[in-house]
């Protein structure tokens, strides 16, 4: 925290007040993909939360005290303010596990009535998000699929999804209230050029089962979803491979 070791004292406000936000990254051999998108992603939830920017060399040379000699890592970094009664003072928390990638089996999604308040924020407090994930894999269910009124689909718990039109018309992103992701932001302009026409636009459960298929993302990586409820959807391998090779082709930047 703040480039010293955490203490209990120093995260006390993060246990009991739990108001903050955060970026989560795979670093690879000291490197990450989209470091300016986590960057910018940090800054802009400062200036929205706490009125306070955050300067990004600050940012990376607190990332690189953590990591020390660690090559491959999960990062997460966490901004709060150590008191709310003065916002503009912020701490920045840099938390280093495992590295992790995300399972490439297809993915079962349960849907539940809940979306994340203040959604374009990835903001600390996901209590929703955990409560409904874990009752889906209660389930027997990979991820649970946020959802709206009338069954307008915005997000995955922890990923965002998309959905390949039929015929090769490309794929359609929810446009609901949503976090757009780092691997979203990196691998959605990529589409095109690669031949798949990408939009975004209005999704609902009663949809779902006019589309070819559908897979999610996230820091962690590609996944293809096989099943959302009762609702079957086909693997389209090809794409996979194609969306596979797309996001690999995003350069690492050094921390």
């Amino acid at each position: 925290m703040d480039g010293r070791a955490a203490t209990a004292e120093g995260m006390g406000v993060l246990a009991t007040v739990n108001y903050g936000h955060f970026t989560a990254m795979q670093v690879r051999g000291g490197r990450v993909r989209g470091l300016a998108a986590h960057l910018a992603r940090l800054d802009a939830a400062s200036i929205e939360l706490f009125g306070a920017g955050l300067d990004a060399d600050l940012v990376r040379a607190r990332i690189r005290h953590a990591l020390g000699d660690v090559a491959d890592a999960s990062v997460r970094v966490i901004v709060f303010a150590p008191d709310l009664g003065r916002p503009r003072e912020l701490s920045v928390l840099v938390a280093v596990r495992p590295p992790a990638g995300m399972a490439t089996t297809p993915q079962a999604l349960r849907s539940v009535p809940y979306q994340r308040p203040l959604a374009h924020i990835k903001h600390l407090g996901g209590f929703g998000q955990l409560h409904f994930g874990r009752l889906a894999r209660a389930e027997g269910y990979d991820e649970a699929l946020l959802t709206g009124p009338g069954g307008v689909v915005s997000e995955g718990a922890v990923t965002n999804v998309a959905f390949v039109r039929p015929g090769g018309a490309g794929v359609v992103w929810p446009d609901a209230p949503c976090l757009h992701g780092i691997t979203m932001q990196l691998l959605e302009p990529l589409l095109p050029g690669a031949g798949i026409p990408s939009a975004r636009g209005p999704v609902r459960l009663a949809d779902i089962p006019s589309y070819a298929a559908a897979f999610v993302v996230n820091s962690q990586g590609i996944a293809p979803v096989s099943r959302i409820d009762d609702v079957t959807l086909p693997v389209d391998e090809a794409l996979m491979t194609t969306l596979t090779g797309l996001y690999a082709s995003v350069p690492w930047d050094s921390i």
